[in-house]
């Protein structure tokens, strides 16, 4: 997948007296921004002539890395396009994301996969990957794929269009993936038939308005703890290198080590953003517009998660972006979408929960921006360091602002978090050394590039 076009770098940056938050540090530096890459980070640099902007009193962290996203194109563009979830991103600090496989056509082949990049190559503001999807039907392309040219494989999305897409819920076909792909397997881990006997059970009370508070009921813990353990089991026999897409429970939690680092890890884990904001308490104030697979559950579940976040049982964060269009999540409950637009805000979510005093800026950037690319592979992203893309933001923690439809860019045109008050601002955002946002405003010019 080695689309990457030609880059050119017009303008030379230094961002003076700002903190530096990376690899457990906060120290206050320059850093200089030349032919897309970090030229230098030290004290004082003034013998270079460049745009230069005062950053003092603000924070600068690595582009966030969101390694789980659905921009719906191709196929399902009147809900989210690749140009239009990419400038969402770019405003909320996101320089490079991981796309899903459950487009129109599904992504299950290499020819699919590079028809992806080449649309991204045109339209993404931000940098761009790429995931093969893997179910039943192609398992055999899957086994015989070259693994260096794939981020890796994943069901997620898949079980919108089939029943038994979910891997999880297919042990035979998980030991035959995970006995022959040496790519990198990233599940969506619930188990279906435990889904489809709550909602049969509730369908008998309520027809086919079943309330949305009985959600997390129905796609339950059991749903995902029993598909996550056996899947576990299962990986270990073959030393698979296994990923678990948006952990919902507190149990599951309980099932990931923390006794060695990310890189010696075969087994790895993350957590979506929504499942540390909200919880089932919110169900009655927003209804379907939080309904997402798996459901958001109880606080004790909030709460947990961002404990195993903090001590390293859960990996990484991503947003899980899904944009719908408000149609298609106000339709009664089983036939409600899942899924909701969250990229531009989930670094403002993070920095909210550090702004309550519950994580540091540093364990922030290290689930945000490190261990993305440690988990990933990806080459000179995810640190400030010297010889590194300038994938750079720039935030302000002392700019409240509240969220609003005059202030979002997802194409669908609608945020659950409208309303919501921020306590801090993403000012600018540099993707290759691209100064693409800036205060509101976008410089189109420069497209990302390929991080695969």
């Amino acid at each position: 997948m080695k689309i990457k076009k030609a880059m050119i770098y017009p303008e030379k940056y230094l961002i003076k007296n700002v903190t530096v938050v990376n690899e457990g540090q906060m120290v206050t530096a320059d850093v200089l921004i030349q032919d897309g890459l970090i030229k230098a980070i030290e004290k004082n640099i003034s013998d270079t002539p460049a745009i230069i902007i005062d950053a003092t009193g603000k924070y600068l962290l690595p582009g966030i890395i969101d390694c789980h996203v659905h921009f719906r194109e191709p196929g399902n563009t009147h809900k989210g396009d690749i140009y239009s979830e990419s400038k969402a991103a770019v405003a909320g600090g996101v320089t490079s994301f991981i796309d899903m496989p459950n487009t129109k056509p599904h992504a299950l082949t290499q020819s699919l996969l590079v028809e992806k990049y080449r649309l991204a190559s045109e339209k993404s503001l931000a940098n761009f990957g790429f995931m093969l999807g893997v179910n039943a039907d192609n398992i055999k392309e899957i086994i015989q794929t070259n693994t260096d040219l794939i981020l890796g494989v994943t069901d997620d999305g898949l079980y919108f269009a089939n029943k038994g897409n979910l891997l999880a819920d297919n042990p035979e076909i998980l030991e035959t993936l995970f006995a022959n792909c040496k790519a990198l397997i990233a599940i969506h881990s619930e188990k279906e038939s435990i889904i489809e006997e709550n909602e049969w059970i509730y369908r008998g009370y309520y027809g086919e308005n079943i309330p949305l508070e009985l959600h997390p009921v129905i796609r339950s813990e059991k749903a995902c703890y029993d598909a996550t353990s056996q899947t576990i089991e299962i990986a270990k026999k073959y030393s698979t290198k296994l990923h678990f897409l948006h952990i919902s429970t507190v149990a599951e939690t309980n099932l990931f080590r923390n006794d060695i680092p990310l890189i010696e890890k075969n087994i790895t884990a993350e957590v979506s953003v929504h499942h540390l904001w909200f919880s089932d308490k919110d169900y009655q104030k927003l209804g379907n517009l939080i309904k997402w697979n798996p459901a958001i559950k109880t606080e004790a579940d909030k709460q947990g998660l961002l404990q195993a976040l903090i001590d390293n049982r859960i990996d990484i964060v991503t947003s899980d972006h899904a944009p719908h269009t408000l149609e298609e999540k106000q339709r009664p409950y089983l036939q409600s979408m899942s899924g909701a637009p969250i990229i531009q805000h989930s670094l403002n979510i993070m920095l909210e929960l550090y702004k309550q005093g519950k994580i540091t800026l540093q364990k922030i950037v290290e689930k945000m921006c490190h261990n993305p690319a440690i988990l990933y592979r990806l080459k000179n992203r995810g640190f400030i360091r010297k010889g590194y893309y300038a994938d750079l933001v720039l935030v302000d923690l002392d700019a409240a602002h509240t969220v609003s439809k005059q202030n979002i860019f997802y194409k669908c045109g609608w945020s659950p978090l409208e309303g919501t008050i921020f306590n801090s601002q993403i000012q600018k955002t540099f993707v290759n050394g691209n100064l693409v946002y800036d205060n509101g405003s976008f410089n189109e010019t420069y497209k990302g590039m390929s991080i695969h």
